[in-house]
């Protein structure tokens, strides 16, 4: 089971995996690693090339190829370090109670803007984020404590819609530090985002803890506000009937006052 669960993991991100691979920068990259190799070990062409080997082997690494090859794949083993515990030490999924509501590609902005009055809170993640699973029941507490009519929590999973990723600029490169990424929307337009992207578009280091968020998001001060707007929505609907009441009263009167005169 120890290692059927890495291969399984290995298998579901494959796709996005091929993903990533396919891009000028890793095709050019690994042209010139095969390249290398050929040309290295590939016997009429490794003969004329020059090497500090004391048998004189030039179809064979020397020692200080050994040692550049050798610091090259520590380099990526430290870089990819997120990937290698993604596929071995994977988090469980949170599976509590929350008050979110999951977006799409083509339903978040129809969302943002259906009422300018609503403010929202939204997390961009990533399944395969460890950061963002465990950051998970963390927002799914928030959204149980802060959730009403006017302040509402929502999820979207830039991992699977690239167009979303793309027009909020929030990377969902697995070597980014933007994942989770939290954004406040009022009136249908960002008014604040953790972490913060310096101009360079590296993500400045924050820590999702409750407290940070609370703080940071002013979340007392958003919740009595929308409480508010909640209770002026609730007084509109039962100002309605109250207001009719008189109306049929009246006209009641004024049928049996009608009567008594077709009486007379």
């Amino acid at each position: 089971m120890a290692l059927l669960t890495p291969l399984f993991a290995f298998l579901y991100h494959l796709p996005q995996v091929y993903k990533w691979l396919l891009r000028p920068y890793y095709v050019a990259s690994l042209f010139m690693s095969v390249a290398f190799l050929a040309v290295r070990k590939t016997p009429g062409i490794c003969d004329q090339l020059a090497t500090q080997r004391e048998d004189g082997n030039a179809c064979d690494f020397d020692w200080r190829e050994v040692e550049i090859l050798m610091f090259l794949s520590a380099i990526v083993m430290m870089k990819n370090r997120r990937a290698i515990f993604l596929m071995t030490c994977k988090p469980p999924l949170y599976m509590g109670p929350e008050y979110i509501k999951y977006f799409g590609d083509k339903t978040i902005d129809d969302e943002l803007e259906r009422d300018s009055r609503v403010t929202w809170i939204i997390e961009f993640f990533a399944n395969w984020s460890p950061e963002c699973q465990s950051f998970a029941s963390v927002y799914a507490d928030l959204s149980l404590k802060y959730n009403c009519a006017g302040l509402k929590f929502g999820k979207v999973d830039i991992g699977r819609y690239g167009e979303v990723s793309k027009k909020y600029k929030v990377s969902a490169s697995p070597l980014s530090k933007q994942l989770p990424s939290i954004m406040l929307f009022q009136g249908g337009k960002e008014m604040m985002r953790r972490p913060q992207v310096d101009k360079k578009g590296r993500a400045v280091s924050w820590s999702f803890t409750e407290e940070n968020i609370i703080r940071e998001f002013n979340l007392n001060e958003l919740y009595q506000k929308s409480k508010k707007l909640s209770k002026t929505k609730g007084d509109k609907l039962q100002q309605v009937p109250e207001e009719q009441e008189p109306e049929q009263q009246g006209g009641e009167g004024h049928a049996e006052d009608s009567e008594s005169k077709k009486d007379k």
